[in-house]
This record gives structure tokens, sequence and C-alpha cells, in this order.
């Protein structure tokens, strides 16, 4: 699909909740499941939908929604959700008190198969900073992480700094000279963060990116 993870969110609710009730959503009930608080920003987003034939709208009758017939036919496996636990820092590390994300409100993005394939341990992070732009990551891109507390070289994760409760997002190379792991950058602009293994929690390994635009 050539949607945002958001508008795919859109369009699998109004699937689910139509099947269910045998009507369409209203604009707020959209917005409550994925996290819009305007109703004027649903609206653009199912604008974008129908521009795009995903949907059909009648704008003069109340819940005038309808998934056009090839929408209708797409697998509803094909389509999954995955929780937005909150960002991440792709520059200097960010504090955080407490644990590795500053926590989103309960927050869900949308994910087809074709994109992730095994979902076990899938969440999403939002990046923020470009400390990572040389690896096509920007600041605001959501990236897509497999939960795994181990790494290998080269390998893009989410690294969680004990001591300084600091979480960031750089690529991970075990470094047997100096006895410690390089955080490296993907950013000349940036320097590579040096950490004793023991300071040190891997949380997740980059396993798909999701541009921001």
């Amino acid at each position: 699909m050539d949607l945002s993870p958001r508008q795919q969110g859109i369009l699998e609710f109004i699937r689910s909740y139509t099947q269910e009730h045998g009507y369409p959503p209203s604009i707020r009930e959209i917005g409550k499941q994925v996290g819009i608080s305007s109703t004027s920003v649903v609206n653009y987003n199912l604008n974008i939908l129908q521009r795009k034939r995903y949907l059909e709208r009648r704008k003069d009758i109340s819940r005038g929604l309808r998934l056009t017939e090839e929408t209708e036919k797409t697998p509803r496996d094909a389509v999954f959700t995955v929780p937005l636990l909150g960002r991440i820092a792709a520059g200097e590390p960010i504090p955080v008190p407490d644990s590795g994300f500053s926590a989103f409100d309960s927050e869900m993005i949308s994910l087809t198969r074709d994109i992730v394939q095994d979902t076990e341990g899938v969440y999403a992070l939002q990046v923020k900073g470009d400390s990572m732009i040389d690896a096509l990551i920007h600041d605001g891109d959501i990236v897509v992480m497999r939960h795994v507390k181990e790494a290998r070289n080269g390998e893009m994760v989410a690294a969680w700094l004990r001591t300084e409760k600091e979480t960031t997002l750089k690529h991970f190379y075990w470094e047997p000279g100096r006895r410690q792991v390089r955080l490296q950058p993907a950013n000349p602009a940036f320097s590579p963060i040096y950490v004793d293994p023991a300071n040190l929690e891997i949380q997740g390994k980059v396993i798909a990116v999701i541009r921001h635009v």
C-alpha cells in the first residue's frame, strides 16, 4: 500500500467497525481509534484515501463511508498493528526517566505483511534527531523494531545507557581492543559513543523504516 501507517490504520478500523456494527464509524470514532484529536485532520486523511480510491465518501450523509471493492478484497491479516512506544534519539542520547522510551499514549500504528512478516516482539519508535541520515533515517521517521537483547556488528539498535538513563539509536559495534561497544552514528557531523558493555542494554534492532513526509 502507498499509504502512511495511520491511513492504513484508518482503513482497517473502518473495515472492522463496519463488519461488527453493520454501518461505518463516525469521524470522531475514527479519530479516537487512531489517536487524532482534530476532526479536520481525520477528514484530511479520509480525503487522501478517497483520492487514491481506497474509500468512497458521501459527505451529504452521516457516516457516509464505504471501502471500495478492491480494498474489501484485501485480506484482513495483511494489515496488523504494533504499539508506538515513544521517541528515540538519533543524535545525542535523550535522558528518559525510568525507561528507555518516552511513552506515547497507547498509540498504535498499522503495518502490512509486505513490510514485516513475523510480528513477534515488534514495536515502533519515532525518531528524534538527524544522526542517522546517511542510513536514510530522518527526524520524524518511524523505525520498526524487533525486541532483542543482543546485536551483531553493524546492526542498528535501540541502545539504553543504564547509568545515564539515556536512550539512542545507533549502529552497534563491539570494539575488542577497547573492551567497549561503539555506538556509531550515520552522520559525519556526530561522533561515536563508546560504552562499557555493563552499562549497555540492547532493547531492539531496526527491521524497517517508515518515512515521515
